[in-house]
């Protein structure tokens, strides 16, 4: 790979990693082209884009942020064969993965960076699996706030919708 060639690689990584909240840095050598063809085609299905790279090439496209992303953390998971897997959803490549080795001891994950928090090595798959993606977040804080509101509705109803009726259903739960 020549100069300018490396330039253009270096840039379109920088492209990536600036739109990217989430991303993992893997490790699938020792797959045969078959499988490793089979992961890009399960990867491209849920939505996640895989990158063979070169380490130093993305360690310039890393280090170009400066310190502002916190990229740092993740030099010391820059050695050997190394894929990226860029993503919106922060625990997909991780179920992909983890469903993928039942029949293969590769990709191992080398390193997540999930919205600026940094997760070194493959024995943090089971936490990546179980992140919650923005939209079940969101789900369950708007389950918190539907809780109250369904009980002074319960306790409306459960009081005939009377005023003694609610006033009474209030002390009763004031009391406990």
């Amino acid at each position: 790979m020549n100069k300018s060639n490396k330039g253009v690689a270096i840039e379109e990584l920088k492209e990536k990693l600036e739109t990217a909240n989430f991303f993992y840095i893997t490790d699938s050598s020792s797959l045969s082209v078959e499988k490793i063809n089979n992961l890009r085609r399960i990867c491209f299905n849920k939505g996640v884009e895989m990158k063979v790279v070169k380490n130093t090439l993305l360690r310039k496209a890393m280090e170009s942020f400066g310190e502002e992303r916190g990229y740092q953390g993740l030099f010391d998971a820059l050695h050997g064969p190394t894929a990226i897997m860029f993503t919106e959803t922060a625990n997909v490549p991780a179920k992909i993965i983890k469903e993928f080795r039942k029949d293969d001891k590769r990709p191992i994950i080398k390193a997540a960076y999930i919205d600026t928090a940094i997760f070194m090595g493959d024995q943090s798959i089971e936490d990546l699996v179980n992140l919650k993606s923005k939209e079940q977040l969101i789900g369950e804080v708007i389950t918190i706030l539907q809780s109250p509101a369904k009980n002074v509705i319960s306790a409306l109803k459960s009081g005939g919708q009377t005023i003694a009726g609610l006033v009474k259903a209030l002390e009763e739960r004031a009391e406990q």
